[in-house]
């Protein structure tokens, strides 16, 4: 019961974010927080940072999303260790997030903008946020489990 009520309040934050970026900053708006930091409103087409965008159609990347949610929720099940699960199960929140937000719109809405002068870190979300902690957690499990043996 206690992972429903993270599950939802994870994905429930991210596309709450996103709708009020969608409703409150114009598209392509910057809007600075600090000298690295900026809101921003950008639309995804692609995959992890624009990747393919235009190229592959949102059904078809919202199914392929199903299918990996699919695979990640199979290996979750299966796992017995916790940092792993709890890392599978923040990917899982975070590809839930984006698959409705490209299931409803045909586009990620991106927001968060990190950069130093010139140089930037593509914009991202809270559910592609999620998705990073997630496979942290597991990396940290499987250095953890190498150290051991």
């Amino acid at each position: 019961m206690r992972k429903i009520l993270i599950f939802l309040l994870l994905v429930l934050f991210d596309i709450l974010s996103k709708y009020i970026v969608f409703n409150y900053i114009d598209l392509y708006q910057f809007i600075k927080i600090t000298y690295f930091f900026d809101i921003t409103h950008i639309h995804n087409f692609g995959v992890s940072f624009g990747l393919f965008a235009g190229t592959i159609p949102a059904l078809v990347l919202v199914i392929i999303g199903l299918f990996v949610t699919a695979f990640v929720l199979y290996l979750y099940i299966n796992s017995s260790e916790f940092l792993e699960r709890w890392g599978l199960f923040i990917i899982i929140c975070g590809a839930i997030g984006n698959i409705v937000d490209r299931f409803i719109n045909g586009y990620v809405i991106d927001f968060l903008y990190l950069h130093i002068n010139q140089y930037y870190w593509p914009a991202f979300n809270f559910a592609d946020i999620y998705i990073s902690i997630g496979i942290i957690m597991i990396i940290v499990n499987m250095v953890k489990k190498i150290i051991k043996s």
